[in-house]
């Protein structure tokens, strides 16, 4: 097995296992996107003339070839192959011969790790603003179907004013599409193409027009300086896990008021036995531990920010090794607010509302600040005056 810096020197396995880490399986999900990097560097080599039109269409043919494979599972990155890009390269060597051992050129393990994830990230934005509109959207079928059942609105958790269920689902319809937003937005930094940066200071000796991969591609703009970008290492994946984190914050707070809801103490709902379990120990109960699980998940996506950033902090310019813990707290977050938004969007149509106890808790207390406006607009009162009478009544 030819690694990417070997130097047929023997290399203490231990050690191996241990700074490679479980980057082989993470870099699982990264391995069509480093075809496609690839696919667009080989044809900058070529376009440059470094890359005979033979072995141009080699590689082109083997790249498309081993993501196949890939994709239907006939291949794993393994830990004797350290990392995806190893992988990837010794598969195209055995597939092409001198012509996969000419596509390194001019490009590092560094702007190919980097231009895979940067692809990756703005693919799992996007996907992840999907499931957020689906959460969303189950929300507003509430609202259509239920809109109008009357229920109170809590402020210090105590019931403050009549409010209607289609407002209070609409309010976190709003805010999830807010978050999908966000979450789109946060491809600015994902969006501008590393390679031909190589280890950071650019590629000796030989001219690569980077423009051309970055149109290939479909990102915004190239990154430049090419000193810039080890440096921009983890900005981009910190500023997407804080709109994760938003996201998963809503998700979480949505789910806390069904915990609630589905109290003796509220009633409002009722989870159909198919969304609960039961107790080892007390026959009458059901659990909502869905939501319960959603709530408790909503915090994993700000540890990983924290950890992401915990990575770079006051680390030194250029790269380092480091760098590579920064994927799995990064798909981690991802993994979970999906995994949180596709859970929501499936259990909310099923979830029943309980419209004479939502009606029930809205006594005649919770009036007290319409009587008073009542009294200014009708009776000419200041408001305070009119807000202790209303307290008095």
């Amino acid at each position: 097995m030819t690694r990417l810096w070997d130097r047929n020197e023997p290399f203490d396995e231990l050690v191996l296992a241990y700074t490679a880490g479980d980057d082989h399986a993470l870099d699982e999900r990264l391995v069509r996107f480093d075809i496609r990097a690839s696919a667009a560097h080989a044809s900058a080599l070529h376009a440059a003339g470094l890359l005979s039109a033979a072995d141009h269409e080699a590689l082109q043919v083997a790249l498309r070839a081993i993501g196949e494979a890939h994709a239907r599972g006939d291949w794993h990155v393994r830990l004797d192959d350290e990392d995806g890009h190893t992988a990837l390269e010794n598969r195209l060597v055995e597939a092409t011969g001198d012509a996969g051992e000419r596509i390194h050129l001019g490009r590092s393990r560094n702007d190919q790790v980097l231009a895979a994830l940067r692809l990756w990230l703005k693919d799992a934005l996007e996907e992840l603003a999907v499931q957020a509109e689906g959460t969303a959207a189950a929300l507003e079928g509430i609202a259509d179907r239920l809109g109008s059942l009357v229920m109170p609105g809590y402020t210090h958790m105590q019931r403050a004013m009549p409010t209607t269920l289609g407002r209070w689902a609409l309010a976190f319809a709003a805010e999830i599409r807010d978050d999908a937003d966000g979450l789109r937005a946060g491809k600015r930094r994902a969006d501008l193409n590393p390679l031909g940066s190589a280890a950071g200071y650019g590629v000796p000796v030989i001219a690569l027009d980077r423009e051309r991969t970055t149109q290939a591609l479909g990102f915004a703009a190239t990154h430049e300086p090419v000193t810039a970008v080890q440096l921009s290492r983890g900005k981009a994946e910190a500023g997407a896990l804080f709109e994760v984190a938003l996201l998963a914050q809503d998700l979480g707070r949505l789910a806390a008021d069904f915990c609630l809801f589905a109290t003796a103490e509220f009633g409002f709902v009722a989870l159909p036995p198919a969304l609960t379990t039961g107790s080892s120990m007390l026959p009458h109960k059901r659990n909502p531990d869905v939501f319960e699980v959603v709530r408790g998940r909503s915090g994993e996506a700000v540890a990983a920010l924290f950890e992401v950033l915990a990575v770079t902090i006051k680390m030194p310019s250029g790269y380092h090794r480091d760098l590579q813990l920064i994927k799995r707290p990064l798909f981690r977050a991802f993994d979970s607010a999906s995994a949180s938004a596709r859970v929501l969007a499936h259990v909310l149509p099923l979830v029943e509302f309980d419209a004479a106890r939502m009606r029930d808790a809205v006594d005649a207390s919770l009036t007290a600040t319409e009587r008073a406006y009542r009294m200014v607009v009708e009776q000419g009162l200041p408001f305070r005056e009119a807000y202790r009478r209303a307290r008095e009544e």
